[in-house]
């Protein structure tokens, strides 16, 4: 198998082993998770996704289009923007219920579907740009002619693997407390990770075969990221009491992805 192909392989099931090992949590722990943990590892998971969106993704689409000139910006702009206008249009119409949420009336179309269901749906849309993120930079990788670089791929995807593992218990141990046996609930954390490889492979299919588009998709990537670290982990973050606690974890998150992509790209 070709050397390339193996590290995309690789670095696309680096991310859902981040995840399976958290979901595995809710075999060793009990009840939920203690609220002030749950904003923390929401903050670090949220300082990851923007990190992640500012080095591995936008400043790149800048530096693609530095032929540009003084309008090198623009790709990025209108990229970023796009990435928004779609989560907001997958958030208006998909059927999903936030994790943790008492309200049982879901967001988007009204629908007839369980809570559970609707919680992993909600987790869905969060993983897309997580995924689109990954296979966007490989597909750079791929096709060469590119400033993408083997190490800063493999950082974003060291890097989303990190933010996923604390995901990944908070997705899978809720659901146990909602009534799933811890063997239901560990899958659906698992087949909540299976989005991300999945939608980064589609990405790649499509990404290679657009490689003057490039900086379009890789800032699109980082506005779907920036949109979900916005509308959802930022307000459950500063939830209660000490939301300060969800700003340190946020700080940890957003320096220790700058660490890696700046120190592996």
């Amino acid at each position: 198998m070709d050397a390339s192909v193996t590290r995309t392989i690789i670095g696309l099931a680096i991310p859902l082993a981040g995840t399976t090992a958290g979901a595995a949590m809710v075999f060793l722990m009990r009840g939920r998770l203690n609220h002030t943990v749950d904003r923390a590892l929401t903050g670090f998971a949220a300082g990851v996704m923007v990190a992640a969106s500012v080095w591995s993704l936008i400043v790149p689409a800048i530096e693609e289009s530095s032929g540009m000139g003084r309008l090198a910006w623009v790709p990025a702009f209108v990229g970023f923007w796009l990435g928004i206008l779609f989560l907001l249009l997958l958030d208006s119409l998909l059927p999903h219920l936030h994790l943790g949420e008492k309200d049982d009336r879901p967001e988007g179309l009204k629908s007839n579907l369980q809570r559970k269901t609707l919680m992993l749906l909600a987790v869905t849309i969060h993983n897309i740009p997580e995924g689109m993120a990954v296979g966007v930079v490989y597909a750079g990788l791929l096709s060469g002619g590119t400033g993408l670089t083997a190490a800063g791929a493999l950082a974003l995807s060291v890097g989303i693997a990190i933010q996923n593992f604390p995901e990944g218990a908070i997705i899978s141990m809720p659901l146990h407390a909602e009534g799933s046996s811890r063997t239901r609930a560990f899958l659906g954390g698992f087949l909540s990770g299976v989005v991300e490889p999945a939608g980064a492979l589609l990405t790649i299919l499509v990404a290679r075969q657009l490689v003057p588009l490039m900086p379009y998709l890789l800032s699109f990537a980082a506005g779907a990221m920036v949109y979900v670290v916005v509308e959802e982990l930022i307000p459950e973050m500063s939830e209660g009491e000490h939301s300060n606690v969800g700003v340190l974890a946020f700080a940890l998150g957003f320096t220790l992805m700058m660490a890696l992509d700046v120190g592996l790209g």
